[in-house]
């Protein structure tokens, strides 16, 4: 068989165009007899840990224009090239947005709740969409028994409340982190934050979306089986009580990152890198390699919050960082 050329594959693209337009007489024919949707399909995939059914739960993804220190110690133009070459919209960047849902067979448990229906309308459809897809994979909220936030960002805890500002999982344990409450909800740390726009922002966010349920909030401590099956991991270094889970059912694990890297297009393949999100970019570089090396040594499962859905893969060691291999996907769980 000879090989396409450039001009073939180009020839061919015009003359299926054309097929499209004219018919068998060259008459012209309708285009299509369904208008487009201009929406995906509900976000969300099964997958097994053991007697465990988990979902990746779809929250949506952002595109915007890389702000200038969105790498704060490489030039823009350089993590731009990386972008670039990561396909990524000319001079954006993408961040995705998933928590994971864990069916123990006796709690249901959502680890992370989004970025909140409440930024469903203001983002234009763009996040928002945990309740909505939980919804689509036959969950309703009032069954959640657990909600576990890795730590206390926004597109991670604003999803607790709902479109009213009431809870979303209203027959739900709330569980955080003890390291870091005591850091967000400290008005010592807020008062020196002020300097930030994004850190002042941050502080701010967790007051409110806390304010009045204080009292109904658990805080749990690294390295403990903080429920069915799930183990607190210390992370930290995004924020200082960031926090990943190893999800284990007989003798299947998987681990669920959180945001040990922001997306691993720019930040996996570079660990060496920190994101802006970063409250202490050395510690968090620190992490990600301590964290990376045993994922790759045991081949585990590796679950991120900002990786491509449904963000279920494996890491491996390439040169100075990690490539993701993403799991294939599977009709059947």
């Amino acid at each position: 068989m000879s090989d396409v050329s450039r001009r073939q594959l180009l020839a061919g693209a015009a003359l299926a165009g054309a097929a499209c337009v004219l018919g068998s007489r060259g008459m012209p024919t309708a285009r299509a007899a369904v208008q487009p949707s201009g929406a995906q399909a509900p976000g969300f995939y099964r997958y097994k840990v053991g007697d465990y059914e988990c979902t990746s739960i779809n929250d949506g993804a952002r595109s915007f224009p890389m702000p200038e220190k969105f790498v704060t110690n490489v030039a823009k133009d350089e993590a731009l090239a990386v972008a670039d070459a990561a396909y990524m919209p000319k001079g954006m960047v993408t961040v995705p947005f998933n928590p994971q849902l864990i069916n123990t067979g006796s709690k249901l448990i959502l680890i992370d709740t989004g970025n909140g229906v409440g930024n469903l309308e203001p983002s234009k459809g763009a996040v928002g969409r945990t309740l909505q897809n939980l919804a689509a994979a036959g969950v309703e909220a009032k069954s959640i028994d657990i909600v576990i936030l890795s730590h206390l960002h926004p597109d991670h805890t604003n999803g607790i409340r709902a479109a009213d500002g009431g809870l979303a999982f209203p027959n739900a344990e709330v569980m955080v982190p003890a390291k870091d409450w005591e850091f967000w909800t400290s008005d010592e740390k807020a008062a020196k934050a002020q300097s930030s726009e994004m850190m002042k922002n941050y502080f701010a966010n967790v007051k409110k979306t806390f304010a009045g349920i204080e009292s109904k909030v658990t805080r749990y401590d690294w390295g403990k089986e903080i429920a069915p099956g799930i183990t607190s991991i210390a992370t930290p270094g995004h924020t200082p009580g960031h926090t990943s889970f190893a999800v284990a059912s007989g003798s299947a694990k998987v681990l669920i990152q959180s945001d040990v890297t922001n997306i691993p297009e720019l930040f996996l393949r570079n660990p060496d890198w920190h994101v802006a999100f970063d409250v202490d970019g050395d510690l968090a570089q620190q992490t990600r390699h301590k964290f990376y090396d045993i994922a790759a040594a045991e081949k585990a499962t590796v679950v991120g919050f900002h990786f491509t859905f449904p963000s279920i893969g494996h890491v491996e060691k390439d040169g100075n960082g990690y490539r993701l291999i993403p799991s294939t996907w599977n009709p059947t769980i």
